[in-house]
């Protein structure tokens, strides 16, 4: 099937009789006839369901159907893209381990891999994007249990470029992990490029109407973890499991039968059965709309290039944009994101923004309505002009999130606020 219709199809196929669209199935609970089953189920959950920290029908629809628009073996739905994150490195690093990211990605995860890994005692070593492949390269050290980036960073909106990491991870026998929130499997399939672990928070786009908070882990299924030799809590007994062997019982679903059957069941940040069946309504128009999304934010972008009260625009789907040949290696568009920064700085920013009327000025991003948000004066107000330069921030910058409305009507609404400067 075409992704097209993997977003109507994938994940569940209704039997005669049964409902046509995927069932929330609200119970945390499943009876058995006689203990000798549920003890089975005990040994090995993938055998059956057992209990909604684990798996739940209406989920498993969603897991089942984001795993075939990746090219995955296997997903695991989390409650939010943070804990997908979380528990991405978790399954495979432990304290006294370290992983390789580049400096370009989401300001959570920044903060999850410098402050929060560094109290559980795992390292985070930041290396450029840019970085020749033998700096890269000696980034790595014998603890060294992954790689990370973002496909398309936020909100940098730099291209991550998927190859070449991959083929660096593989030299030193660790897994790629990208998080392909901002471009779906729609724009990009992160596997084909030689990703082993692919992320997202399904609260942006795959969700794309702002109403539930999400996150999942695919796994392509084609890292050899028990030939890398690096990663003995795959391949040796897991005292905490019937002293089971991942690679052995599960061969190359290994990994994302530990994460569940390991982490999901201790940390439990599983979600519920009413927040995936939202999900899937989402995912049903995925392809529809990121097809829009691309569309409307290209002709935003170039809009703003043109605007007399625009310093730059930063949008990989532009000619001249750093990332604009890798755009057109790995993407198939550029989602709906623009980074532009407005003349007359944070002042003039927050003049324009309080001039829209139909974009939202809010606190999210890859919704299906256009809003915007102004860094400086609100998620990093706390800096001055000086230290939001160095943090990459500048006084005038605006993130845009360009949404399916009739991009007339949003190039309408940019120009009331323009008007007002």
């Amino acid at each position: 099937m075409k992704d097209e219709t993997k977003c109507l199809h994938a994940g569940y196929t209704p039997k005669n009789t049964e409902p046509r669209v995927v069932p929330i199935v609200q119970s945390t609970t499943y009876v058995y006839d006689n203990t000798e089953e549920v003890a089975a189920v005990f040994d090995d959950p993938t055998k059956s369901l057992i209990y909604s920290r684990f798996a739940n029908p209406t989920v498993m629809a969603v897991e089942d159907k984001i795993a075939a628009l990746e090219g995955g073996i296997g997903a695991m739905c989390t409650t939010s893209g943070q804990a997908a994150s979380l528990l991405s490195v978790l399954n495979i690093a432990q304290a006294g381990d370290s992983i390789i990211s580049t400096a370009e990605i989401y300001g959570g995860t920044v903060n999850l891999f410098a402050f929060t890994f560094k109290k559980l005692g795992i390292e985070t070593i930041w290396v450029d994007k840019n970085s020749t492949d033998e700096e890269i390269e000696a980034a790595f050290k014998p603890n060294t249990k992954a790689v990370f980036g973002e496909t398309i960073a936020n909100p940098a909106l730099t291209v991550f470029d998927i190859e070449r990491f991959a083929n660096i991870a593989h030299r030193n026998n660790v897994p790629l992990i990208i998080d392909n929130t901002f471009a779906t499997p729609i724009l990009c399939k992160p596997i084909e490029f030689g990703a082993d672990i692919v992320i997202h928070s399904t609260t942006k786009y795959m969700d794309g109407h702002a109403v539930q908070v999400g996150g999942v882990i695919v796994d392509s299924g084609k890292f050899d973890w028990a030939a890398s030799g690096k990663f003995p809590e795959l391949v040796e007994p897991d005292e905490s499991y019937h002293g089971i062997s991942y690679t052995e019982t599960y061969g190359k679903a290994a990994y994302i039968i530990k994460a569940r059957m390991q982490l999901m069941r201790d940390f439990g940040v599983y979600p519920a059965a009413h927040s995936a069946f939202l999900l899937n309504l989402g995912l049903e128009t995925l392809a529809v709309r990121m097809k829009q999304y691309c569309e409307n934010a290209q002709t935003v972008a170039e809009y703003l290039q043109k605007s007399p009260h625009v310093e730059r625009v930063i949008y990989p789907g532009l000619e001249g944009d750093e990332s604009h040949e890798l755009a057109k290696k790995y993407l198939k568009g550029c989602s709906g994101v623009i980074s532009f920064v407005i003349k007359g700085g944070r002042e003039g920013a927050m003049k324009w923004m309080n001039s829209l009327e139909l974009a939202s000025n809010e606190v999210h991003v890859a919704d299906i309505r256009t809003c915007v948000l102004h860094p400086a004066s609100e998620t990093h107000r706390q800096l001055t002009d000086e230290q939001l330069v160095a943090a990459g921030i500048e006084a005038g910058m605006v993130r845009l999130s360009v949404g399916l409305e009739n991009v007339d009507d949003i190039l309408a609404d940019l120009e009331r606020g323009f008007a007002q400067l």
